[in-house]
């Protein structure tokens, strides 16, 4: 810097310089300085299990005036946190208001929904049997209430057609049943065959692929195999039960009128 006549002046005399330790980046966290701490699950437990470990450190050990902050996938799992069996039920809801609207009917869209659980247990177990975790890329679990609702339509309205012909509502589950094996192994088969590869997936990302292709071809094994033989069964049930229901005759409270001696008879 330079004096009133231009001359240079030293900073020595307008300050002293002493070298003390410091950080050589102070880190922020949404306008914060904050420090950051990057952990990862032990063997055996899910990424919920350790945010909640964590949690519970950060409670007991913090002092007053400090708190946490979550960033990258465990802010994205704390955000979804329960919502996605809210989003999995309002799919549910969707596809069954789809399906009563196309066949003008609640029976035949509740015979076809039967087939959801059944995805679900499967890619369940297949998950779990695996030894994977139900993290945030098993979320895809709502793909298979698609996947579960192709089968029970192409039983369903295979089943509708038949009764349309005349037969009995046990001969139209068991023709669709039998007609459409065939048809949903091969459509399943193909599927399972093409999500193979995520399945055994290596490399950069794999983890999340595992637990996306494990899940969908446990799905589709359980949907393709236990639904063949209990969607006929459900329709079955569902149609009888609501034909019951709609030709029920409520009774009445009123008693039928006396019958009177016809006249020039004795009574």
């Amino acid at each position: 810097m330079t004096g009133d006549k231009g001359q240079q002046v030293a900073l020595s005399a307008l300050m002293t310089m002493d070298y003390e330790p410091a950080p050589t980046l102070v880190s922020h966290f949404n306008g914060f300085q904050a420090a950051q701490i990057t952990g990862d699950a032990a063997a055996g437990y899910s990424s919920g299990q350790s945010l909640t470990a964590m949690k519970e450190v950060a409670d007991s050990v913090l002092p007053q005036g400090y708190t946490y902050g979550w960033s990258g996938l465990a802010y994205s799992q704390e955000e979804a946190g329960s919502s996605s069996a809210i989003v999995f039920m309002f799919g549910i809801i969707l596809v069954f208001l789809i399906l009563a609207a196309q066949y003008e009917s609640w029976s035949l869209p509740a015979a076809v929904m039967t087939t959801v659980p059944f995805g679900v247990l499967g890619a369940l177990i297949a998950t779990y049997g695996r030894g994977l975790d139900n993290d945030v890329y098993f979320q895809s679990l709502l793909l298979m209430v698609g996947l579960a609702a192709k089968n029970g339509i192409l039983i369903v309205e295979f089943a509708v057609e038949k009764l349309k012909e005349g037969k009995t509502v046990t001969q139209a589950a068991v023709e669709a049943g039998e007609l459409r094996l065939r048809p949903i192994i091969m459509t399943s088969l193909a599927f399972i065959f093409g999500t193979i590869p995520m399945a055994i997936a290596t490399g950069a990302g794999a983890n999340a692929r595992h637990s996306i292709g494990t899940g969908i071809i446990g799905g589709m094994v359980g949907a393709s195999t236990l639904a063949l033989l209990f969607v006929p069964i459900f329709f079955y049930l569902f149609k009888k039960g609501w034909k019951k229901q709609e030709g029920a005759v409520p009774p009445t409270s009123e008693a039928p009128p006396a019958a009177t001696p016809e006249e020039g008879k004795p009574a």
